[in-house]
C-alpha cells in the first residue's frame, strides 16, 4: 500500500505564532487521518519541519501491519523538500535539530520515502489545518 502524506507549517510574524497541519491518505485517495497542532512561537520553517516530523512520527508509530511498501510526503516548502533530497544543506541553526530528528525517523522506517514539492493550491487541507491551530493558538 502507498501513502500520501500532505504537511504543512506556517508562522504568523516569522518567528511568531506557528501551527501545522497533515492530512494522511491512503493509496486510494481515502483520508486516513488528519491532525492540527499549534506550536508555540516559532519561525515557518520550524513550523513547515514540526510538521514533517509530525508525519513521521505518524508513520513510525503506525506502519506496522498495513502493509505499506512506499510513502510520499507533499509539502509547499521548497526549501524543506530540497534539504530532506539532499539538495540543500540545512545551515540553519535551529533547522539542523528539526532535520536530524526526520532523518532519523526516515532511516527506521521499512519502505521508502519520496519527498514532492507541490504548489499551495495543491496542500490546501494541510494548509487550512495548520491556519486552525494558529487561530486556536492565538486566543
Amino acid at each position: 500500500m502507498k501513502l500520501h502524506i500532505h504537511t504543512d507549517g506556517g508562522s504568523r510574524g516569522n518567528p511568531g505564532k506557528s501551527g501545522c497541519g497533515l492530512v494522511i491518505y491512503d493509496h486510494r485517495h481515502i483520508l486516513i487521518d488528519q491532525q492540527s497542532h499549534y506550536l508555540g512561537v516559532k519561525t515557518n520553517n520550524e513550523a513547515e519541519y514540526i510538521g514533517l516530523n509530525y508525519a513521521l512520527d505518524w508513520l513510525s508509530q503506525n506502519h506496522v501491519g498495513k502493509s505499506i511498501d512506499q510513502a510520499y510526503i507533499y509539502m509547499d516548502s521548497q526549501l524543506i523538500i530540497r534539504q530532506m533530497q539532499g539538495l540543500y544543506k540545512v545551515k540553519s541553526a535551529n533547522l539542523q535539530p528539526l532535520f536530524a530528528k526526520a532523518r532519523n525517523i526516515i532511516d527506521q522506517l521499512p519502505f521508502p520515502l519520496t519527498f514532492v514539492h507541490i504548489l499551495r493550491d495543491k496542500n490546501k487541507l494541510a494548509d487550512q489545518l495548520a491556519n486552525l491551530a494558529m487561530d486556536k493558538g492565538g486566543n
